[in-house]
């Protein structure tokens, strides 16, 4: 399928590995030029090579101040445009509501909420009609997820944000849309189930709440992000879609 995303230029941030990774690839696959960021700089470029020659892997951490101006200057100084950008970042360390220090919860809301909300504000003012922001969230943006409660607490009030964006810059034709993905297949989550003690055991359990009754792969929530991404989704904006096989019971 032709999303009409050659030539098109996007960055996507925490893209080494996981579901950034895994947008990257069906952006890069669909004709678009990438720029992805990783914590070190080796790494980020291992995995460009990796995507193909119409990607750039640049070391940056979400939670600089300076890291959304330099990415989108580097973007536009190598490829020569830019049009949108998926801000995915890794999963706050996991833990209970009693439990959680202070510390995790700074560390996480410079990373995970402050460190999306500069980027995507810089983003806005530098994208022109027809650009896009996307949002890796997580389901437990409409419900709270047992042992996740930093991310319980932080990821909802980034979608309120990203709803609050779409308002704003949509008369500019600029688009603001969040993926909430559920059980997908990648480290992350298996890292998760393994805090079971019996991580065979919770994957069984967790597939059995699922209507599709397995995890998704990354290429497939990488599709989804792409198309979210893409002119194809041109009439799309202020949405939080789940991409969970049914796990959301509402509407």
């Amino acid at each position: 399928m032709d999303l009409g995303l050659k030539d098109r230029v996007y960055i996507v941030t925490g893209a080494t590995r996981g579901l950034g990774f895994a947008s990257a690839r069906e952006l890069a696959a669909d004709g678009a030029k990438v720029l992805i960021t990783g914590r070190e700089e080796e790494t980020a470029r291992a995995a460009a090579a990796e995507l193909g020659p119409g990607v750039l892997g640049v070391a940056a951490d979400n939670s600089d101040p300076a890291a959304a101006g330099r990415l989108i200057a580097t973007a536009r100084e190598h490829f020569g445009r830019f049009d949108g950008i998926l801000i995915s970042v890794g999963g706050p360390a996991p833990g209970s509501a009693a439990g959680t220090t202070d510390e995790q919860w700074q560390t996480a809301f410079e990373s995970v909420f402050l460190g999306a909300v500069r980027l995507a504000r810089t983003a806005s003012a530098e994208l022109s009609d027809g650009g896009v922001i996307g949002l890796v969230l997580s389901g437990s943006v409409y419900e709270p997820i047992g042992g996740l409660t930093i991310s319980n607490g932080l990821r909802p009030g980034l979608a309120g944000f990203a709803k609050s964006l779409a308002d704003e810059v949509g008369p500019r034709g600029i688009r603001v849309v969040g993926l909430l993905p559920g059980r997908i297949d990648t480290d992350r989550v298996r890292q998760l189930d393994s805090l079971s003690g019996d991580p065979q055991a919770s994957r069984a359990g967790s597939e059995a709440g699922i209507p599709l009754r397995r995890y998704g792969q990354p290429a497939e929530f990488g599709r989804t992000a792409a198309f979210l991404l893409s002119p194809g989704a041109s009439y799309l904006t202020g949405v939080m879609l789940p991409v969970d096989g049914g796990s959301r019971h509402g509407f």
